[in-house]
């Protein structure tokens, strides 16, 4: 049996890799679930698999040495999949120090933590053990010619401060593969969507507003293009590294799928038309009326385009998921978890909201 140790898992992607993995192995797979419960970190995404007997929440800080430490000695862990962080760069240009300390000197901490529980006296590691990253293709920088991709070898050009924590992990992850010949993989992803995601981002954000016949604020002219992944093709590609990935290698996941800001705000518009029954009085209310362009954010990256070409090859990934398919889901999820909505979105997030848009 397989123990797996996920940090972040109460959080959008982590949250639903953890339904990804029970539903795929069921018992034949133990998870261990590291999250500080940040804003973004929901153990309600989790509601399902709570009373699972191979399941088991730990609410602590990557940056805790004590106690990463001390799960790798309770617990003899397979894999480490490392998705959280401090992942939204309105956030990270208000407050760029917790964006550091979360995601670079927590990956520190874990992988400290995962080498000494795991190397051998004589430098090695056991077969099968792994350190999976996950990370993003904004590390990469901005692209400006159309036709053109970030690939595996694309150097990096981290532009925000939230790119730049990221940046700086996947470097210390580097660095331990080289100088320890430690056990692990990168991945850096295109945009995600779909269900349990926290709605600062682009595609919650604009669901949830419209919903409520509030304004759907759009950075600058609404050009910025962004590749976006459907959440469940992602996790998927995540095992499959997991899996058969080969060890020291990065992978990149990418959508296929690239538009801009403004087309999928209008994709949203007209899918929430077409969704939403005649009776709905919100109906009406939901269009194109509602865009208001804002000032744009500061450094926004013009363009990102992810080639997942090398994960297709050598483990035969490639996205499943249409985005006209993907989108209907997902807005299909926040129609049947609208109080899950409502919960994540009082408090705190009222305040963000009107320091970021000031609406």
């Amino acid at each position: 049996m397989k123990t797996y140790l996920v940090t972040g898992g109460a959080g959008f992607i982590g949250s639903n890799y953890i339904h990804h993995m029970f539903a795929s192995y069921g018992d034949a797979i133990r998870i261990i679930n590291v999250d500080a419960l940040t804003y973004a970190g929901n153990p309600e995404n989790l509601t399902a698999i709570a009373d699972n007997q191979g399941y088991t929440f730990v609410h602590a800080d990557i940056c805790d040495k004590e106690k990463m430490t001390a799960i790798f000695a309770e617990h003899d862990i397979d894999i480490v999949v490392h998705f959280a962080a401090e992942s939204h760069v309105d956030r990270s240009i208000i407050d760029p120090e917790v964006f550091v300390r979360t995601n670079v000197l927590g990956t520190l901490v874990l992988l400290n933590a995962a080498r000494q529980a795991w190397e051998m006296t004589d430098g090695t590691y056991p077969p099968g053990k792994r350190f999976v990253h996950v990370s993003t293709d904004e590390v990469y920088g901005s692209l400006t010619e159309e036709g053109t991709y970030f690939y595996e070898t694309t150097p990096y050009d981290p532009r925000s401060p939230y790119s730049a924590s990221k940046a700086g992990a996947d470097m210390l992850v580097r660095s331990y593969m080289e100088t320890y010949q430690f056990p692990a993989n990168i991945t850096n992803c295109s945009n995600n969507y779909g269900p349990y995601q926290f709605p600062e981002k682009l595609i919650p954000l604009m669901i949830n507003n419209a919903l409520q016949g509030k304004k759907l604020p759009i950075y600058g002219d609404g050009l910025n293009v962004r590749d976006w992944l459907y959440v469940e093709d992602h996790v998927q590609a995540i095992d499959l590294v997991c899996e058969k990935g080969k060890l020291f290698e990065t992978y990149n996941i990418g959508g296929h799928n690239e538009k801009k800001n403004i087309e999928i705000v209008k994709i949203i518009l007209d899918t929430l038309g077409e969704m939403l029954p005649d009776d709905d009085e919100r109906k009406n209310g939901i269009n194109e009326s509602l865009i208001e362009y804002v000032t744009d954010r500061k450094g926004h990256d013009r363009r990102y385009a992810i080639a997942p070409d090398k994960i297709k090859i050598e483990l035969g990934w490639e996205p499943q998921t249409y985005f006209a398919e993907g989108i209907r889901r997902t807005i299909a999820w926040y129609f049947a978890n609208a109080d899950w909505m409502e919960r994540v979105t009082s408090g705190e997030y009222q305040n963000y909201y009107q320091q970021v848009y000031g609406k």
